[in-house]
C-alpha cells in the first residue's frame, strides 16, 4: 500500500472534525422542525453555497454525456436516503448512537467489495476492519437496551450506512470527466427535489419562523458539512482506494461522541475510551503503509 499524502490526511482530518461535530446539531434542529422540512432547508443552503462557490471559481456546471443515470443513483444513495434515514434514526435514538450506526459504512463497503466486486482484503485491512468493528461495538454495547426499545432507529441507522456504501462504490467506479464541485452540486440538487416534495405533502410549509438556534443549525449544516464536507468526501473517494476511504470515516462517530462530552456534558464511559483507542489503531493500519524491511 502506498503512503497517503499529507494533504490527503489533512483533508481527512478536517472532514472528520466537520462531520463529527455536526451530529449534535441534528437534535437541536429536529426539536422544532419535521424531518423533511429540516432536510429541505439543509439541502437548500447547500445548493446556494455550492452554486455561489462554483460561480466565484468559474467552475462548469456541465454533466458529461451518459452520466445522468449514474449521477441519479449516486444522489439517491449518498444524499436522499442518507439524509432521510439519519434524520429518522435521530428521532428514535440519541444522535450519537445514530451516528455510530450510520458509520458502519466501512463494514458494508468491505462486505460489498468482497462479495460483489471480488475485491481482495489484505491482512492489514482485515485487521483494521476488525478493530474498527470492535470500536463500533464498544460504542453500541451500552445502548443495546435503547436499540431494543427503538428498532426503527436501529433500522434507519444501518440503512443509512448501507446506502452510503453503495453510493461510494457508484462514485468510485464511475468516470466523471471534468466534474469537480459539480459532482456534489448535482447530487444535492437531485436529492432536493423528492425531499422538498415530501416536505410540501407531509409537513406543509412552516407556519412560524424557527428559533435562531434552529435556523443557524440548519443553515450551517447545509453550507459547511453538507456542501463543503460532501465535496471533500467525494475528493477522498477519488484519491484513496474504496476500502481505505470508507474505513477513514470510522473516526467521525468518535468525534461525535467527544463533541457530546464537551458540548453537552455527556459522560465518557470506559467502553467509549476503548473505542477511541481502537479507532486510532484501525486508522493507523489503514492509512500508514507497512515499512519495507531491508
Amino acid at each position: 500500500m502506498q503512503r497517503v499524502p499529507l494533504k490527503v490526511l489533512a483533508l481527512l482530518a478536517a472532514l472528520t472534525l466537520v462531520w463529527g461535530t455536526n451530529w449534535p446539531l441534528f437534535s437541536i434542529a429536529l426539536s422544532e422542525l419535521p424531518v423533511a422540512t429540516f432536510r429541505t432547508g439543509v439541502l437548500s443552503s447547500a445548493i446556494v453555497s455550492l452554486g455561489l462557490l462554483m460561480r466565484l471559481r468559474g467552475d462548469s456546471f456541465a454533466v458529461p454525456k451518459g452520466r445522468w443515470p449514474h449521477l441519479l443513483l449516486a444522489s439517491m444513495m449518498n444524499i436522499t436516503i442518507w439524509n432521510i434515514a439519519t434524520s429518522l434514526a435521530v428521532l428514535h435514538i440519541p444522535s450519537g448512537h445514530a451516528s455510530v450506526l450510520a458509520y458502519t459504512m466501512p463494514l458494508w463497503v468491505a462486505l460489498l467489495g468482497f462479495v460483489v466486486f471480488r475485491q481482495p482484503l489484505t491482512g492489514r485491512l482485515l485487521a483494521a476492519l476488525a478493530i474498527g468493528a470492535a470500536a463500533v461495538a464498544a460504542l453500541m454495547i451500552p445502548n443495546f437496551r435503547s436499540y431494543a426499545s427503538a428498532p426503527l432507529g436501529l433500522f434507519w441507522g444501518l440503512s443509512a450506512g448501507l446506502c452510503w456504501a453503495i453510493g461510494t462504490f457508484v462514485v468510485k467506479r464511475t468516470a466523471w470527466p471534468g466534474m469537480g464541485l459539480s459532482l456534489t452540486f448535482w447530487q444535492i440538487v437531485l436529492a432536493w427535489l423528492p425531499i422538498a416534495a415530501g416536505m410540501a405533502v407531509v409537513d406543509g410549509w412552516p407556519r412560524t419562523m424557527p428559533s435562531t438556534a434552529v435556523l443557524v443549525a440548519t443553515l450551517y449544516t447545509g453550507a459547511v458539512p453538507m456542501a463543503l464536507g460532501t465535496a471533500a468526501w467525494f475528493a477522498l473517494v477519488k484519491l484513496l482506494p474504496t476500502q481505505v476511504a470508507a474505513l477513514s470515516s470510522i473516526a467521525i462517530p468518535i468525534v461525535a461522541v467527544i463533541s457530546g462530552v464537551l458540548l453537552l456534558h455527556e459522560p465518557l464511559s470506559a467502553l467509549q475510551a476503548v473505542a477511541i483507542g481502537s479507532t486510532v489503531i484501525s486508522l493507523w493500519l489503514a492509512l500508514v503503509p507497512r515499512r519495507s524491511v531491508g
